[in-house]
């Protein structure tokens, strides 16, 4: 950032003090997402957030080397206890926060003491991929859907169901109507566009779905919606856990992403000649995602947990195979109602969960895509059954395997994918090898039961 870009951000930021001081607010929560998942802040007094636009405030970078349990990993390019950052707040998405009174949240991106983009940022790693396929013409939209339960109050790590109706029913809106009115009017205030709000098949869960936006601005989102979810959960005195595994048994929580591309404005998963109305290029970038699904639950579905939870008949997608709303398959097309499918149509990635840092996620997801798109890739044939009922013999015939099913079988195919290894930059991919390698030998002697307690309440 030179004088002129710092002057401006000055002006910029002293326009918002003036407008965030209106609003009662005292404090903007600067955040970003570690490697781990986890949101990471440092608050800044109104007062000075036109210094902190124009000077970024200082943060160590050994958070990007942080596991689950806070304690750092040593690795060839982990950071450790030396040096420091600037982490900058993204002006333009400064949200007063409904909930946290006094409160605004800005996301931040961080740079070296010289002013030079940190190699380990998430968030600009997803608008460098947004960028690769500006440059052939492309653009992007997407939302992440939120899976949470809450929980009584209880000791220790217990989980104790605060709501108990059927699953889908009714009966859990009305038991707890009142926190889900307070939700949705907390991210209607903070301008949030919710599509709809459910309840979900696990003990105490529900869903909340939003609409898509631009790729950063889509996980900006998904991190604000947590939050929200977190502080109006504290509210009315429930614990809320957003764990891939909350209970070792039953379904978990996902952390399903929906994705289309466009070119001159015209989604290209509708309107095509190719099967469901997709045309040839959005076949090849679905068919790069699936292609890569193995490689990317390295950032899709990172945790020892994740894979508690990516089992057969769960509705998690733990095949790697396609299909036109198939639940079971990883990769789910879905097309939208006839007169709406410009709109609507987009691809599900359903093998995802929230132990991801969704902007590492979404970046995997379109670099995946884009690499398709060159690659000319296609899919197989769409599977319109459960591949669980198939036997070895039509899965094979099909061309559908089992996704890894641990996490170390994941690292083992990331190292192995030339295209986002290099995507990702060697210090982020290694360091990100690192941590998960980390976590397995963490939980490598552990049950089921102990890995769902130790992560229930950490994300």
């Amino acid at each position: 950032m030179d004088e002129q870009d710092r002057r401006r951000a000055q002006e910029r930021a002293q326009e918002i003090q003036r407008a965030l001081a209106e609003q009662d607010v005292h404090t903007v929560a600067v955040t970003y997402v570690d490697n781990v998942g986890i949101t990471r802040v440092k608050g800044v007094p109104l007062a000075t957030l036109d210094s902190v636009a124009a000077w970024g405030v200082g943060i160590s970078p050994v958070f990007d080397a942080f596991g689950f349990d806070d304690i750092p990993v040593t690795g060839r390019f982990a950071p450790g206890a030396v040096g420091d950052l600037r982490m900058h707040p993204d002006l333009e998405r400064i949200t007063v926060l409904a909930a946290q009174p006094g409160w605004a949240l800005a996301p931040g991106e961080r740079y070296d003491q010289e002013g030079e983009p940190h190699p380990f940022d998430q968030r600009m790693l997803t608008r460098k991929a947004v960028a690769a396929l500006a440059e052939q013409g492309y653009t992007a939209k997407a939302a992440i859907e939120v899976e949470w339960v809450i929980g009584l109050p209880g000791s220790g790590d217990e989980f104790i169901p605060a709501v108990h109706g059927p699953a889908y029913g009714m009966a859990r809106l009305v038991e707890r109507s009142d926190y889900l009115g307070d939700l949705l009017t907390a991210l209607a205030r903070q301008h949030v566009a919710v599509v709809q709000v459910h309840p979900e098949y696990a003990a105490g869960q529900l869903e909340l779905s939003v609409a898509a936006e631009d790729p950063v601005g889509a996980a900006d989102t998904y991190v604000l919606v947590r939050e929200t979810i977190r502080a109006i959960s504290q509210q009315h005195g429930l614990r809320v856990s957003f764990s891939p595994k909350v209970l070792a048994e039953g379904v978990g929580n996902g952390g399903h992403v929906h994705l289309s591309i466009a070119k001159d404005g015209e989604n290209l998963f509708a309107g095509g000649s190719g099967r469901f109305g997709m045309t040839p290029t959005a076949e090849s970038f679905a068919a790069g995602i699936l292609g890569r699904l193995p490689a990317l639950l390295v950032v899709g579905a990172p945790s020892v947990a994740s894979y508690l939870r990516l089992i057969p008949q769960h509705w998690a997608g733990a095949y790697a195979a396609w299909g036109l709303e198939n639940r079971e398959t990883a990769l789910r097309l879905v097309t939208g109602p006839v007169g709406n499918r410009e709109n609507a149509a987009n691809i599900e990635i359903k093998c995802f969960d929230q132990t991801a840092n969704p902007y590492l996620a979404i970046a995997g997801l379109l670099f995946a895509g884009l690499a398709g798109i060159n690659e000319q890739a296609t899919l197989a044939e769409p599977i319109d059954v459960d591949p669980a009922t198939l036997g070895t013999k039509e899965l094979l015939r099909h061309g559908i395997r089992p996704l890894p099913a641990s996490l170390g079988e994941a690292v083992a195919a990331f190292e192995a994918d030339q295209t986002l290894f290099e995507a990702f930059g060697e210090p982020l991919a290694t360091t990100l090898v690192d941590l998960r390698r980390a976590e397995v030998e963490r939980f490598a002697k552990a049950t089921p039961e102990e890995v769902a307690a130790a992560l229930r309440w950490v994300h």
